[in-house]
């Protein structure tokens, strides 16, 4: 079906019409380009399109244009939109687009990438602290590099293994601790060698 033939006339009066329009027409490029062509029309003074209802209104002067001179100059207007391929290819490809970008945001994947991603900036970014904070300042690497070095990985990995075992602590080790004794037993004794890394010899 032709592109003129699904803009159906609702109302009439004295300068001003309203249609009933298609969904392809209600697109936002679509539509902005609709509204500009129409509101070129010598007479038309007035041109609102409702996406979400789906309707067009036309306001103009009857004294400059009657409705059978708009009607014609409407029809051509849309005849020649529909030749360049305003209603059908961009249309279609916006839609394929967005369902396709969508599904991406969707699928398992994105997902999998997303958390990892957070986590990296999130042990990044803690690490870049507890550095700070372990080496404390630029003196100590100055004056041991050697023990700054190893304490900032120390501090990395003791980060990485609560993170990496969060959920676990708080969801399982804290409620069943005697069930899960041999694990707070190696969460104490890290802490041990932590404490006692830092201790000055």
């Amino acid at each position: 079906m032709s592109i003129q033939k699904q803009f159906v006339l609702r109302y009439r009066e004295d300068g001003h019409v309203r249609f009933q329009i298609p969904s392809k027409a209600c697109e936002a490029d679509t539509a902005k380009r609709l509204t500009d062509e129409i509101a070129r029309i010598g007479g038309v003074y007035s041109v609102n399109l409702y996406r979400g209802q789906k309707k067009l209104s036309i306001r103009y002067s009857q004294s400059a244009l009657d409705f059978k001179s708009l009607a014609k100059q409407l029809f051509q207007l849309l005849s020649e939109l529909e030749r360049q391929g305003l209603f059908e290819a961009k249309s279609l490809s916006l839609t394929t687009k967005k369902r396709f970008i969508n599904s991406l945001k969707q699928s398992r994947l994105s997902r999998w990438v997303n958390e990892k991603y957070q986590a990296g900036k999130e042990t990044a970014q803690a690490a870049k602290l507890l550095g700070k904070l372990g080496a404390k300042g630029p003196k100590a690497l100055i004056n041991d590099p050697e023990k700054a070095i190893i304490d900032f990985f120390n501090d990395v990995l003791v980060l990485y293994l609560i993170k990496s075992h969060w959920t676990r602590i708080t969801q399982e080790w804290l409620v069943r601790p005697l069930a899960y004794r041999y694990e707070w037993l190696a969460v104490f004794y890290m802490f041990f060698l932590l404490v006692r890394s830092r201790r000055k010899k």
